[in-house]
């Protein structure tokens, strides 16, 4: 069922590895036949069957960034975790490349949890998942939808729903503004069509321009430089195809957030500018939910967006492991 991938087996992350943590290379595939690619990371020496956690994000990065940084470190806390590239992009499959979908890519974590729940080194009842930046509002989406889910942890979120239909801050909230996306993304198909080529989007901007807004050069502090560069990162280089997320402005993917039992920890830094997003999110997770007990928006004071990516002195895992030790049970 699963296509053969070709898969890097030396460390090639953006972060050092753990002496204390087991790593390999696995394969999994999602309901519709696409096999995904992911890093496996175990504590040494511990004994199974241990609590389980998915890893994936940001939107347009790979395992090798944020994802495998996270699931390295909740390993060394004690749980079997995977950070896995989404379909289309990096190690895993999928055709067309660099493309992305609210459907496909919430499929993605409810393949993780799949691949989790049959392994015997994890207990299938005591399984989560961890969301960065525009894959925080997949992991809500999946925690909405999935019951096995038990615990959700959403990072410097975006709702890339929200983003794509009304821009950044909602500055493009019109029908006359999305009709004109539309438009482009339309003739864009046709001109796709015709060559036989997907153009690409492009990246972080580079370089970088000096009236560039302060979250455009925070994302360039990461993707552009050692700091986070990864030459299979889509944001490190050409970006998604330009109509590759067109799906996202006709599908909002929080629309029952509100409805999700299991519990939730949103955390952001209140200095990001994506902070809206969690505040919002959060606001309607919990109107009219039978279930606010275990739902939590968790602000770091004086971070910034991407400070959640890779800044071990601000992202707060002592938090979430207390979290999930709390609520996989």
């Amino acid at each position: 069922m699963e296509e053969q991938l070709h898969l890097t087996q030396e460390w090639d992350k953006t972060f050092p590895q753990n002496s204390s943590v087991e790593h390999r290379k696995v394969t999994f595939h999602n309901r519709y036949g696409i096999t995904l690619a992911a890093d496996l990371y175990r504590p040494k020496g511990a004994a199974g069957p241990l609590p389980a956690l998915a890893v994936c994000g940001p939107f347009g990065a790979v395992k090798e960034q944020a994802s495998g940084l996270y699931a390295q470190e909740m390993a060394r806390r004690g749980f079997l975790t995977i950070a896995f590239d989404p379909s289309f992009t990096g190690e895993s499959g999928g055709q067309p490349r660099y493309m992305a979908s609210p459907d496909i890519n919430t499929e993605d974590f409810q393949a993780a949890v799949d691949f989790l729940s049959v392994q015997e080194e994890a207990d299938p009842d005591k399984i989560g998942i961890i969301g960065i930046c525009g894959w925080g509002g997949m992991a809500l989406n999946t925690a909405a939808l999935d019951t096995r889910v038990k615990a959700t942890v959403a990072s410097t979120m975006y709702d890339m729903s929200r983003v794509g239909a009304k821009g950044y801050f909602d500055a493009n909230d019109s029908e006359a503004e999305r009709h004109a996306q539309r438009a482009a993304l339309n003739a864009q198909r046709t001109a796709d069509y015709k060559s036989g080529v997907y153009a690409r989007a492009g990246g972080v901007v580079d370089p970088l321009p000096d009236d560039a807004p302060f979250f455009v050069k925070d994302y360039y502090a990461y993707y552009k430089t050692p700091r986070g560069y990864h030459p299979r990162s889509l944001n490190s280089n050409q970006g998604w195809n330009v109509t590759g997320t067109m799906s996202f402005l006709n599908q909002p993917i929080l629309q029952y957030s509100n409805e999700i039992r299991s519990a939730v920890l949103l955390i952001h830094g209140d200095k990001a500018h994506s902070c809206y997003l969690s505040r919002d999110a959060f606001a309607n997770m919990v109107k009219g939910n039978a279930y606010t007990a275990n739902k939590e928006l968790y602000l770091i004071p004086g971070a910034v967006h991407t400070d959640l990516y890779d800044r071990m002195d601000i992202i707060p895992f002592d938090k979430m492991e207390s979290f999930f030790r709390q609520y996989l049970v």
